[in-house]
């Protein structure tokens, strides 16, 4: 086998990996991988602004709202005046938000980080190195792309041009 299908091959394993993750949080949570990293960026002080975690993820406001509009629609997360400025809305997470986070399967993303936070430094540049000109070959670059690994956020109606 050459160089190339290695190649390939090697990227068709990463895109089954985050899409077998990802029905396997449905299946058990009924959230998608993005939707449980909010409620994770939510439940870690219980409450947060839309323009906070929409620049925590690197998605844009419209995106952000999207996803929001649709965890309050499941009861996870609620809208609600902020007590420092009425302008503003603070997003706060439910009872089910944080039920929801719990039963969610070990993280695929989780499991990543760990694994490349213990590499040694070059290695990690040489990663980052690879995947970024792998993207410029797909032209990937000029996507708003948030740092979760979930292969569908265009594809299950969450809108916005995140990827």
């Amino acid at each position: 086998m050459d160089r190339t299908d290695q190649s390939l091959i090697a990227i068709r394993r990463i895109l089954r990996s985050t899409q077998t993750y990802g029905r396997e949080l449905a299946r058990a949570a009924g959230l998608t991988p993005v939707q449980i990293r909010v409620l994770q960026i939510v439940a870690e002080t219980g409450a947060a602004t839309p323009k906070d975690i929409s620049q925590r993820m690197r998605v844009s406001p419209p995106t952000m709202t999207s996803l929001l509009d649709r965890l309050a629609a499941k009861g996870m997360v609620e809208r609600q005046k902020s007590e420092v400025d009425r302008r503003q809305k603070n997003v706060v997470i439910t009872r089910a938000g944080r039920d929801a986070v719990h039963r969610a399967p070990d993280p695929l993303q989780q499991r990543y980080v760990s694994q490349f936070e213990s590499l040694q430094d070059w290695e990690q540049a040489m990663i980052v190195a690879a995947l970024e000109r792998v993207a410029a070959m797909l032209d990937a670059t000029d996507f708003d792309a948030a740092p979760v690994l979930d292969s569908n956020l265009l594809d299950d109606g969450e809108g916005g041009t995140a990827g």
